[in-house]
């Protein structure tokens, strides 16, 4: 068995007690009584479930989560992007405590109200008319159904010729097969073996990592690998990799949204992460102004519950006859009554403006934290209340994973709760608080950070 470092530190640590409006530390971190648990767990879970801040959460509530010791943390997690309107979001409570009321756990594919009232409020977020909804429970799924309906669609029309699917490098689609094959990070993807040669990676034009943003490297590359754009089912795309977040720049997008309709090749926006307002507009494509073919979708769809979704044109959804595409818990009634309220809330709160709002409050205090330490954070990006900083080893570009789980670390100890570092290798700090933060919280936060700069980097 291969050995693996466990991240985070199970040994309990005096830190400084934390008395804030926004945050509380009362004991030792990780709190020694949680320790049984972490136990319990590190004996029946695999490895892999290890490596996240050592936290118990017992209950959270809007941009807070708490353990059941004293101890709150002011969130920037959103629980890895999922909680938009807010952990515990009132409405979302409320609505599932109806359906448990009814009762009403589980449909399989049989209809109930709340699906049809779902589908349609989906449909009305679609970026044109004639848009079909597929509901489904991870993104993961959903990606692996864009997949199958671009290929299903690209067979039908055009022939098997027609049967390359292309992504982009360092991009991320999920865990299961075909979402891997389809990744662009080739650590992840090792246990596939011979890599599949119909899935394609173009170099992801970020302007940092890969500082070449010419559309034509896209042609180029396909070029290279002797694939001819007639024979490109489809083209797929994080609307903004989760690595970084790393942004297209806007005429990159429309040069590839163009290029797919010349050769009709159907273009997929990976909206997992991005959607429902994280940005500061309902999904991250409309920053581009194109319009996708296939839109995937989940996380912050119900702030709360597994669910996911595909929207899609309906000549590229209706490939598949009744009773021949489905998923066994599509429009599992809980799972459905929580997103029918989270759209409900983000359509009728200010979520989405209070992203865009925040969005310089948060770009400029990381701005800030570059320029004061110019030699260990490489770049800075950030849109609407999504941000990453990619930390570097002093006067390179080489990833430094180190120092970055060293402020993730500190922030955790100090009531400021972030999920793991993430890129490429480790590198990238990543924030992402939920919708409904105040400035006064997100500027606490930036503070937090600030010290924990300072006590890492110096």
């Amino acid at each position: 068995m291969p050995a693996f470092d466990r991240k985070y530190s199970l040994e309990p640590k005096l830190v400084p007690m934390v008395q804030t409006q926004h945050r509380r530390i009362a004991t030792r971190i990780p709190v020694p009584e949680s320790l049984p648990i972490f136990e319990r767990l590190e004996r029946h879970e695999p490895l892999s479930m290890q490596g996240q801040p050592p936290l118990v959460m017992d209950r959270a509530e809007g941009f807070y989560v708490f353990d059941k010791w004293g101890n709150q943390w002011l969130d920037w997690s959103s629980g890895v992007l999922i909680s938009n309107v807010g952990n515990s979001h009132p409405d979302i409570v409320k609505a599932l405590q109806i359906i448990i009321g009814k009762p009403l756990l589980s449909s399989y594919v049989f209809s109930h109200e709340g699906r049809a009232e779902l589908a349609e409020l989906l449909a009305g977020l679609a970026p044109g008319p004639g848009y079909k909804v597929f509901l489904l429970s991870t993104g993961s799924e959903a990606i692996e159904n864009c997949i199958k309906l671009a290929r299903t669609y690209a067979l039908q029309t055009q022939g098997p010729h027609k049967r390359y699917v292309v992504s982009f490098g360092a991009g991320f689609h999920g865990r299961t097969m075909g979402a891997q094959l389809a990744g662009g990070m080739p650590q992840l993807k090792t246990w596939l073996g011979e890599p599949d040669p119909t899935f394609i990676q173009i170099p992801f034009p970020d302007g940092y990592k890969n500082p070449d943003t010419r559309f034509a490297l896209f042609e180029e590359t396909l070029a290279r690998a002797g694939v001819k754009p007639a024979d490109v089912a489809a083209v797929l795309a994080e609307s903004y990799q989760g690595v970084g977040p790393d942004f297209f720049p806007t005429d990159y997008a429309q040069k590839l949204e163009a290029w797919c309709r010349q050769h009709d090749a159907i273009l997929i926006m990976d909206e997992v992460q991005s959607g429902f307002g994280r940005t500061g507009k309902w999904f991250m494509f409309q920053h581009y102004g194109i319009t996708p073919d296939l839109i995937a979708c989940g996380k912050g769809i119900s702030s709360s519950l597994p669910l996911a979704a595909v929207l899609g044109r309906a000549d590229v959804m209706n490939r598949y006859p009744p009773g021949s595409m489905t998923s066994t818990h599509s429009a599992s009634p809980l799972p459905v009554a929580a997103a029918v309220a989270n759209i409900k809330a983000l359509k009728t709160g200010d979520y989405i403006a209070n992203a865009a709002r925040l969005d310089s409050v948060l770009r400029d205090g990381l701005l800030a934290l570059q320029a004061k330490y110019p030699q260990g954070v490489g770049c800075v990006r950030s849109l609407g209340l999504v941000a990453g900083l990619q930390m570097v080893k002093p006067g390179t570009r080489e990833p430094d994973a180190g120092t970055a789980l060293a402020i993730n670390t500190r922030c955790f100890e100090k009531g400021l709760l972030m999920f793991a570092p993430v890129g490429v290798a480790g590198e990238c700090i990543k924030l992402a608080p939920p919708l409904c933060i105040t400035e006064h919280a997100l500027h606490e936060g930036l503070d937090v950070l600030g010290q924990a700069f300072a006590e890492v980097v110096g």
